[in-house]
């Protein structure tokens, strides 16, 4: 029996993630942060798998708490999905997010080449290390060019991953990741915000829903597809690296438009905008050429844009009363 350690556990695509491998046969691993563990909603996303799951209490940024767990157990795979996941254009943050992102990378990666070096490793990377690229879509060749601490934090790990992979002869990939929502999008982001409030809308609890930039244009896919992308990946014989997308853009106004027709409302006699919630305008869109993930793994999407939606939007209707 295969044995994999993931770290995001409880999150969007850690719990997806967990679920697929207990499919697959894995016995499965899991990190959370103790905050994490005693908070309400904290471990919702794996109540129905958590009596399958070996779950430890720690920090990712606990070097020793990292080092502990592969001294006693022999991992064939492990997931690096934690971190902070939420883009933040400011520098205030800057010092936490380098550590939940960077030195966590590096304590795992440290912690395999001293202990079992042949153990597979996983790294979440995303569409931000390309930050304000210079093509598009893009593809595993064009330059990085991040312009959030996130995503310097994710370029940072990406390099000591390649070191690594160099110098110590890992099998180790990063996937970079672009937008990907599900019913357990975090609702923090903007597009859990929408089908929330289109939702309390239809049942009068809200009179209207303010937004930024509605022509923004985002490469948006479907988590549980690329979970499984990145089980794929890991089951290569050799480490590479890879984009995650569906290499389709839609705006927010398509998002707003569809989620208003699913729920029988015309959206633009409920939506303002306000530009403090505009970002930063992109000279080329973030979208990515997934062609050599299809071609060398065999990978495809099964969830349309719209199918993404309605998953979300059926979801949550019953949760808001």
């Amino acid at each position: 029996m295969k044995k994999a350690f993931i770290t995001g556990i409880t999150g969007q695509d850690g719990s997806y993630l967990a679920e697929l491998l207990l499919e697959k046969g894995y016995e499965v691993h899991g990190l959370i942060r103790k905050k994490t563990y005693t908070s309400k909603d904290g471990l919702k996303n794996i109540k129905n798998i958590k009596n399958n799951l070996v779950l430890y209490k720690g920090d990712t940024n606990n070097h020793s708490t990292i080092y502990d767990i592969f001294s006693n157990i022999k991992f064939d795979e492990c997931y690096h999905l934690s971190g902070v996941s939420f883009v933040d254009y400011s520098l205030e943050n800057m010092q936490s997010i380098m550590d939940s992102n960077f030195n966590s990378t590096h304590y795992l990666l440290d912690a395999i080449t001293k202990i079992n070096k042949n153990c597979k490793f996983f790294l979440a990377g995303s569409s931000e290390m390309f930050g304000d690229p210079d093509t598009t879509p893009q593809t595993e060749e064009t330059s990085f060019n991040p312009k959030t601490i996130y995503g310097i934090s994710k370029v940072s790990s990406h390099y000591l991953l390649k070191n690594y992979r160099e110098k110590e002869q890992l099998f180790a990939c990063t996937g970079i990741m672009y937008n990907h929502e599900s019913p357990r999008r975090g609702g923090q982001f903007v597009t859990k915000k929408i089908i929330n409030s289109a939702i309390r809308i239809k049942k009068g609890l809200q009179q209207d829903l303010c937004l930024g930039n509605l022509d923004a244009l985002r490469d948006w896919g479907y988590a549980p597809d690329y979970v499984q992308a990145m089980w794929q990946i890991m089951q290569q014989n050799t480490s590479d690296d890879f984009i995650i997308s569906t290499g389709e853009l839609h705006s927010v106004r398509e998002f707003v438009k569809i989620t208003f027709d699913c729920l029988g409302l015309n959206y633009l006699d409920y939506i303002k905008t306000d530009p403090k919630f505009f970002r930063e305008s992109e000279k080329m869109p973030l979208c990515g050429n997934n062609n050599k993930l299809k071609e060398k793994v065999k990978w495809k999407n099964t969830k349309t844009f719209k199918g993404v939606i309605n998953a979300m939007i059926n979801s949550e209707l019953p949760k808001v009363i």
